[in-house]
């Protein structure tokens, strides 16, 4: 349930410095800013009104809006047409390119302790579209885990996730909710995963998206569907995962290839 603190203190604020060449709007973003990051204003406070605040810095309507603007584009306050300014929940970080991770070290690594809810874990026959992702015959057995991720018992993420059973027959039986899935596979069944194929795109929250969710049915989604290879280039693993979009955000880490280089092809079963 959202904590929503009805009064703020504009007390604790820088105030502008007329002198300096910094513009206002600035000024006053980094000012707000300072109080959300040491948690003076914690996630669900209300804002002052835009009138309070012209009033308390001296500053147009025009600045204001462009602070909060900026502040909204950094995922730090949301908006919310007739009911006022929040303080954001945090984002939480993932890495998706250059490191082979998966969300529980991605968290654990930022000092958070992400909590798994396992909602489903079955053996599957493999459908053909399943079985071409993962280069293995229609029908063959796939373990199939559900998940609902959380941090702060907060949901952030929902995945799906298949896994041939021949390459970790017991894993079906295994915790799953205080362990991470990617060091369970190379260090109990030996599985060396190399890398990984991942796509992005943006959806909107079914019905059981949202009720999954904790948001409204509608509400904008970050797909991402993903297939790990071992390190002998077979896919060990297929995923579908739908994040938060108000409580994601995704680090890309890119390198500069030659021109004389060539792109490696996509694999005939590339994800759609």
């Amino acid at each position: 349930m959202r904590t929503v603190v009805p009064e703020v203190s504009l007390r604790s604020c820088r105030p502008i410095d007329r002198a300096s060449p910094v513009p206002y709007y600035h000024q006053l973003k980094d000012s707000l800013k300072d109080n959300i990051l040491i948690c003076t204003w914690p996630p669900g406070t209300t804002l002052p009104s835009e009138a309070d605040i012209c009033e308390a810095f001296g500053v147009s309507r025009v600045t204001v809006r462009q602070a909060l603007a900026e502040l909204e584009v950094e995922g730090l306050v949301r908006r919310e047409r007739g009911r006022g300014t929040f303080v954001a929940e945090p984002k939480i970080r993932e890495r998706i390119v250059g490191h082979l991770t998966g969300f529980y070290e991605d968290m654990t690594a930022q000092g958070l302790e992400p909590q798994t809810r396992v909602m489903n874990k079955s053996v599957i026959e493999a459908p053909p579209s399943l079985a071409e992702i993962l280069e293995v015959m229609p029908g063959t057995p796939l373990i199939r885990i559900e998940r609902l991720r959380m941090i702060s018992g907060k949901p952030v993420l929902h995945s799906v996730t298949h896994i041939p059973e021949a390459i970790c027959p017991s894993l079906a039986g295994e915790d799953l909710e205080k362990q991470s899935l990617y060091a369970l596979l190379e260090k109990r069944y030996g599985v060396q995963l190399a890398r990984g194929r991942r796509v992005i795109e943006a959806i909107a929250a079914s019905e059981n998206d949202a009720s999954l969710l904790g948001v409204a049915n509608g509400t904008p989604l970050v797909l991402i569907k993903s297939i790990t290879y071992s390190s002998d280039g077979r896919p060990v693993e297929y995923y579908e995962a739908k994040h938060r979009g108000d409580r994601a955000r995704f680090e890309v880490e890119v390198v500069r290839v030659l021109a004389s280089a060539k792109a490696s092809p996509l694999p005939s079963h590339a994800i759609k």
